[in-house]
């Protein structure tokens, strides 16, 4: 057994050592009842204290992968779901099946399609001293309610880092949200009322479309391609339906990890100044860009686009802090909607990042995580092409990429994909109606893991889902 433990890492060794053998685990498809090695052989094979060793073995038992029996030793558990996951669909039809990826039932499975970074890739040593610092100043910041508008000192920062991206506002048009999820959810409070029709990107952010299925609004499907949104069905629909509103991801679009060209850019704006629509453009995975990119916000001549971003993405998912940008007169509304359905947003969060903003970490931070995101990309693109994926675009930056295996469905790739430990993200939960794709989104943080590896050559391997040759 050879597990990689990096005595440097910041990662506690326990927990490297538990992990370690979980993808052991996996990668070796051990079945229930094969015993484990034992306390004194992990010891010395692994060069790890024995108190180490107790407490790893001890983590798996109470997470379910192991069973101890007493005087005899460890042996891999028949976990809860092992033998019917191929029946149970990894994001179903029910509210149960779409949360799965964020379920603590989950734990031990590699999440390989999520839309989040690997715990270990944060600043966790950063955001610690920065959360001690701002528990030491002002009790106002640790007991009191957030201003409607957010804190003065994060909207400061916002508005100089948009002024980078060549986004040039007034204070008074920012307001300061619980990330990016919240933005949307005011946004469809204030702007929309049922029977009201938009406009969607397909694939998409499913979220984006449970929100406004709960709203009774209809949503219009545009087809995403590697440009952005398909511009010839746009403007059929603009014609014919006359929607109101359309919801867009300019940079690393999810799930299909694509970018607006300049020329689609260009185009866009011109088909909603001639249509009277408004855009309102998600821009959650911005700061994983450096240099120029192609944002409508930053071209919107007209005050037609609605800007929206986050900081979970790059600082912490349980750092809910994000930003809307727009008129005076539509922000003063969504204030006030926010205050009267939250009561503000947590000051004590966006203290911590005002904090991270302005002490330079936070530019620091990103900036290694888009050299790390870069090879990752790289390397999984790679992986895919070795082992017969077809992608949908190849990504210049972001997380994510839309890739399928030809003559595969999803069935036959998640039970591969539990035999290896792995969570897949099936193109079904990205489509607004939730139809059938052979798609899959990947994250490519974590295509490097030994249980993804396992499972793209398990896929490889299955030569029987290849379609015959023409």
């Amino acid at each position: 057994m050879k597990l990689n433990l990096d005595r440097q890492s910041t990662t506690p060794l326990v927990q490297q050592l538990s992990d370690g053998l979980c993808q052991w685990i996996s990668a070796q498809r051990l079945r229930p009842g094969t015993r484990l090695p034992s306390i004194r052989h992990l010891v010395r094979e692994q060069g790890v204290s024995q108190s180490c060793a107790i407490e790893a073995y001890d983590r798996l038992v109470s997470q379910g992968w192991l069973e101890a029996r007493h005087g005899v030793g460890f042996f891999v558990a028949e976990r809860r779901g092992q033998a019917s996951f191929a029946e149970e669909p990894a994001w179903g039809e029910g509210a149960e099946g779409r949360w799965r990826l964020f379920s603590d039932e989950q734990e031990n499975l590699l999440r390989l399609g999520c839309g989040w970074l690997p715990a270990n890739w944060r600043q966790s040593e950063e955001i610690a001293l920065a959360i001690r610092q701002v528990s030491r100043g002002a009790d106002q910041d640790l007991f009191g309610y957030g201003p409607p508008l957010g804190l003065t000192a994060l909207r400061q920062q916002v508005r100089k880092r948009l002024a980078l991206l060549g986004i040039h506002v007034q204070p008074e048009q920012i307001l300061a949200t619980q990330g990016a999820s919240q933005a949307l959810d005011l946004l469809v409070r204030t702007l929309l009322k049922p029977g009201d029709t938009v406009l969607v990107e397909r694939p998409g952010y499913y979220n984006l479309y449970n929100l406004l299925r709960l709203h009774g609004v209809r949503m219009l499907e545009v087809p995403r391609t590697p440009q952005g949104p398909d511009l010839d069905v746009l403007a059929t629909m603009l014609r014919e339906h006359r929607p109101r509103y359309l919801f867009v991801n300019s940079l690393y679009q999810n799930p299909t990890g694509t970018s607006l060209s300049p020329r689609s850019a260009q185009r866009l704006l011109e088909l909603a100044g001639e249509h009277d629509l408004r855009i309102i453009e998600d821009d959650i995975y911005a700061d994983f860009q450096e240099g120029p990119a192609t944002r409508l916000a930053t071209l919107d001549s007209q005050q037609r686009v609605i800007y929206l971003a986050s900081f979970s993405k790059t600082l912490s998912s349980s750092l809910r802090v994000g930003y809307l940008v727009a008129d005076a007169g539509l922000v003063a509304r969504l204030a006030e909607v926010k205050m009267v359905t939250g009561i503000g947003a947590s000051r004590f969060a966006e203290q911590v990042v005002a904090q991270l903003l302005g002490s330079g970490v936070y530019r620091k931070s990103v900036q290694r995580l888009r050299v790390r995101l870069a090879e990752h990309m790289a390397s999984a693109l790679r992986l895919l092409e070795a082992n017969g994926w077809e992608v949908f675009a190849e990504p210049y930056g972001g997380m994510f990429v839309w890739t399928r295996y030809p003559g595969a469905n999803f069935s036959h790739l998640q039970a591969l994909a539990q035999d290896a430990g792995v969570l897949l993200s099936p193109g079904s939960a990205f489509d607004p109606q939730g139809r059938d794709s052979d798609w899959l989104r990947i994250n490519v943080a974590y295509a490097r893991d030994v249980r993804a590896q396992a499972f793209f050559q398990a896929v490889r391997q299955a030569s029987s889902w290849r379609p015959p040759a023409s």
